[in-house]
């Protein structure tokens, strides 16, 4: 879990010695990003308005590069992260329903957290994983040739 996440309260500190060392620098704004949301586990407005002051960046400017890239997160995440393949070989070999089963075990919309912060789902244009289509992603692991059955174990194990 992300050290921002164990409390409500951001600890903004937490965020100075990666800001320090790039101070004035604005090609860095990516990998800045990328190490507070690593941090926090997603960029939340103090989180913004902070890295905003740091490194004098006006704040739309940063809003604008976290909203063009997939990457950044606004709201805060799921523990547990489903991807879904949606791409061209999962869909014809029925993606679809497999989302569909994790929609009603989890009771969330592609982009959507569970209320408890367990899962977050997110669907996705492909994983580069065709050959095992239709495939999942779970925190970082894959599960090919997935049917409804078979994720419901996943999601289940979890």
């Amino acid at each position: 879990m992300a050290a921002c996440e164990m409390t409500d309260k951001i600890d903004l500190s937490l965020l100075d010695p990666v800001l320090s060392e790039k101070r004035g620098d604005r090609s860095a704004l990516i990998p800045i990003l990328q190490k507070a949301q690593d941090i926090c586990g997603y960029l939340p407005p103090e989180v913004i308005v902070h890295i905003s002051k740091k490194l004098r960046i006006p704040e739309p400017e940063i809003f604008g590069v976290i909203t063009f890239y997939a990457q950044f997160y606004l709201a805060k995440q799921g523990r547990h992260k489903v991807r879904a393949c949606r791409g061209t070989a999962c869909h014809v070999r029925g993606a679809r329903a497999v989302l569909k089963t994790i929609e009603s075990k989890l009771g969330i919309s592609d982009g959507e957290t569970t209320e408890d912060y367990n899962f977050t789902l997110e669907t996705v244009a492909c994983l580069g994983a065709c050959a095992l289509s239709p495939v999942v992603v779970v925190d970082q692991k894959y599960y090919g040739k997935m049917t409804s059955k078979k994720i419901l174990t996943v999601l289940e194990k979890i």
